[in-house]
């Protein structure tokens, strides 16, 4: 099985699948289909932004800036991080907005805003970015554009935004752990083992 680009623009991300001769071709998404997406891509971006605020109360002013080792990031770091990444792929290139990052910066820091700050800056990234994705147009979904060196459809940059806060999401939750030795408790009050229900 390959990918190969498809002629049929409709289709998703322009790309259909093909495995010997038979061709699977994606079907066309129309509006529904996109406000759906775009629906699911921002709940599961605000899910995570509680869990960053959980572990945010279990930390210190001084252990918010603290690195694991010379090879890791703060947690302040991350923070800093996710709203770059966010504001680069979601507020510059999805909704047109000027993009001043400068990525080196969100690594070096070592302090100059404290857990209030950042997380009031993170709420307010997110806020912004889930807008604009819940309310962009069918062509912006499809247009593709060069981010950070990629090329990338407004799908693919409403995937890589909502998997990288998810992946840092739990980076930091990862660290807090180790740090305080606590369950975090984000499914608390949940069953889990719960059947699937069709």
């Amino acid at each position: 099985m390959y990918w190969r680009r498809s002629k049929n623009a409709g289709s998703i991300l322009g790309y259909s699948i093909s495995s010997g001769t038979f061709e699977a071709k994606f079907f066309k998404m129309h509006s529904l289909e996109i406000q759906e997406f775009a629906i699911q891509i921002a709940h599961h971006m605000e899910l995570n932004t509680p869990r960053i605020e959980k572990t945010l109360a279990e930390l210190t002013e001084a252990e918010l800036w603290q690195r694991p080792n010379a090879h890791s990031n703060s947690v302040g770091n991350l923070l800093l991080h996710l709203c770059g990444n966010i504001t680069q792929y979601v507020h510059a290139s999805l909704a047109g907005q000027p993009d001043h990052r400068v990525r080196d910066a969100e690594f070096v820091a070592e302090g100059g805003l404290d857990k209030a700050a950042l997380l009031a800056k993170l709420c307010s990234t997110v806020s912004q970015a889930t807008q604009i994705i819940r309310t962009a147009s069918r062509e912006e979904m499809m247009r593709e554009r060069t981010v950070q060196g990629f090329k990338m459809s407004g799908i693919g940059i409403s995937v890589h935004v909502c998997e990288h806060y998810s992946y840092h999401t739990g980076q930091i939750a990862f660290w807090v752990k180790l740090l305080k030795n606590k369950d975090l408790g984000f499914y608390a009050g949940m069953d889990l083992n719960a059947p699937n229900e069709f």
